[in-house]
């Protein structure tokens, strides 16, 4: 891809945005930096634009802007603008900054992506890929932006393992991942997207520039995510019950490869995150990982923060953080997952709405659930479709939340954050969210 004196605009001015800005003036583009925010607001531009000598233009999105440039960069974050329909109609290419950062990767790229789970499925995959002794780019969605990867040894002939979200793979054209993984398609974003079908179209362009070289790792027996794979030229692994990879006999097992590892042996719980281990187990096998390296990795993976992590135990339940569950299929995998654990689950739940049913979740509670504790702007929702499945009590804040659930659990039971709503109601993030919740727990704790 030839930038060299080529005005290119960068739509977005969050991390992807900036990391874009900053390879393109290593191409020797000349950069022009657009958001509808002020200067004030976007942490880190004023180095960015000194070290690329940028244009700024900031405050609007105006039309001539976006039709006077040779290429437009949109980082996953921008909605759907007039001014980006109106560039494509002049006939100027706009792209993402994954499709972008890609045209300079010359190494395997493994792709994952999926409403839930993708996180802990890069965060895997990259441990087996660097523990493989390879050079190793691990980000995408998560932590480091792809943009970052050109020109590292990872890059020119190591793996670059990235985490893609649906609007990272909105403008892609040319990307190809050597490995495609998509974990499944459940409702979300739907405040984004027209309809469902737009948004699993999205997760879908992951295999768009697969050859048949390349693999698509899918799970077993889902029709969509299938059909989604087999739109692509890739050989097709599949992971769960009748799969390539599986939980078969208390253990993780990739039939092909012979890989094995007992459930006993895993610091990580629940169904779903034994779904995880098998396809990060096919993804490296697809990468050419040995046997051995992928067993040790999963013996010794410990999962991530705030996906079920267990935080507390206080006088016999147990409190466990899922705040990163923010969306309603990601809620109903926790609750899944923990299906055939002791005692009941207590369940706070609530945040921002994100436009989806909460219907999916009544059956799951109905099985495991004591009770349900709603919070956020979303609790009322929450409570007027959940609400008749168990006692429920809707709380101002999370310390509120903690000790409702705490008044409601019995010994053996399971308070669980697993909120199926974004965050952004009252916290920064999931994270921040998280947190709180773990400061609660350890708050009633300390009281004995």
């Amino acid at each position: 891809m030839e930038l060299e004196n080529k005005r290119v605009l960068v739509v977005g001015l969050g991390a992807s945005g900036l990391s874009a800005a900053r390879l393109l003036h290593r191409k020797r583009a000349r950069v022009v930096l657009n958001d509808v925010r002020d200067a004030g607001a976007i942490a880190g531009l004023d180095e960015a634009a000194k070290e690329t000598g940028a244009e700024l233009v900031l405050g609007s999105h105006p039309e001539s802007l976006f039709t006077s440039v040779d290429l437009v960069v949109v980082s996953p974050g921008v909605p759907p603008l007039p001014a980006i329909r109106a560039a494509e109609a002049a006939g100027i290419p706009v792209i993402s900054e994954i499709e972008l950062a890609s045209r300079f990767v010359f190494g395997r790229i493994a792709a994952i992506t999926g409403t839930n789970g993708k996180s802990t499925v890069t965060t895997l995959l990259g441990e087996m890929a660097k523990r493989s002794g390879v050079p190793t780019f691990v980000g995408g969605n998560l932590g480091t932006p792809f943009a970052d990867a050109p020109g590292s040894l990872a890059a020119d002939a190591g793996f670059s393992v990235l985490e893609l979200s649906s609007f990272q793979l909105e403008r892609v054209d040319r990307f190809r991942a050597h490995v495609a993984v998509l974990l499944n398609v459940t409702d979300d974003h739907l405040d984004r997207y027209e309809d469902f079908g737009a948004y699993a179209a999205a997760k879908g362009n992951i295999f768009r520039g697969q050859t048949s070289e390349d693999f698509a790792v899918v799970p077993a027996g889902d029709a969509l995510c299938l059909s989604l794979a087999r739109a692509g030229k890739a050989s097709v692994l599949t992971f769960g019950e009748g799969g390539d990879a599986c939980v078969e006999d208390g253990a993780l097992v990739d039939r092909e490869s012979g890989a094995r590892v007992s459930l006993d042996e895993l610091h990580i719980v629940g169904a779903h995150n034994y779904a995880n281990a098998c396809a990060a187990m096919l993804a490296a096998r697809a990468l050419g990982i040995s046997r051995e390296t992928i067993e040790e990795t999963l013996r010794e993976f410990r999962g991530l923060r705030h996906r079920m992590e267990r935080v507390g135990v206080v006088s016999g339940v147990t409190f466990i953080d899922d705040s990163k569950a923010t969306n309603v299929g990601a809620a109903v995998a926790a609750l899944a997952g923990l299906e055939h654990e002791p005692g009941s689950i207590v369940l706070i739940a609530g945040g921002r709405d994100k436009g989806g049913s909460y219907e999916p979740l009544r059956a799951p509670l109905a099985k495991k659930g004591r009770a349900l504790v709603t919070l956020g702007e979303a609790a009322e929702i929450v409570e007027r479709e959940l609400g008749d499945v168990v006692p429920t009590r809707r709380v101002r804040d999370m310390d509120e939340a903690v000790r409702a659930a705490m008044g409601f659990a019995e010994v053996g039971d399971i308070v669980l954050l697993s909120p199926a709503c974004s965050s952004l109601d009252m916290y920064r993030s999931y994270a921040e969210r998280g947190d709180h919740f773990a400061r609660a727990a350890r708050a009633l704790e300390e009281e004995g």
